[in-house]
């Protein structure tokens, strides 16, 4: 199911990761400096990975469909997955850590949710032109 030639353009989104991990991980001091939880943003960038690695999946599997109203309801229901799972674990977050919720690291992760979600979609673009009749 999962070849070589379906991960290669999701290999961007890997390098994100991988860098802004280790930005995180060296830049403790620096982070500390801001007023940014190091876990906090370590936890949220490996959750948006792995949300955006099962939609990038979702809707890829949607482009390879021969149905093109396939590929609209894989989208629209990656958009739905990564969304509420980002929130359901914002919000578990806030509960967890009720008054000590770090809001800088917060609005990084909010960040990041846009940065992974162009990527993605900027993916997920270049693959639907290579396509035809899509």
């Amino acid at each position: 199911m999962m070849s070589r030639n379906n991960f290669r353009p999701f290999l961007p989104v890997v390098f994100l990761y991988i860098i802004l991990n280790g930005l995180f991980v060296g830049g403790r001091r620096i982070l500390a400096n801001w007023g940014m939880d190091q876990d906090v943003l370590i936890i949220g960038n490996s959750v948006l990975f792995l949300v955006s690695f099962l939609s990038y999946f979702v809707s890829l599997r949607g482009l390879r469909s021969a149905n093109p109203h396939a590929f609209i309801r894989a989208m629209y229901g990656s958009f739905m997955i990564k969304f509420f799972i980002c929130v359901a674990a914002a919000f578990f977050y806030i509960i967890t850590v009720k008054k000590d919720v770090n809001k800088p690291a917060l609005f990084v992760c909010m960040g990041l949710y846009l940065v992974y979600s162009f990527l993605e979609v900027s993916i997920l673009t270049k693959l639907s032109k290579q396509k035809k009749n899509a």
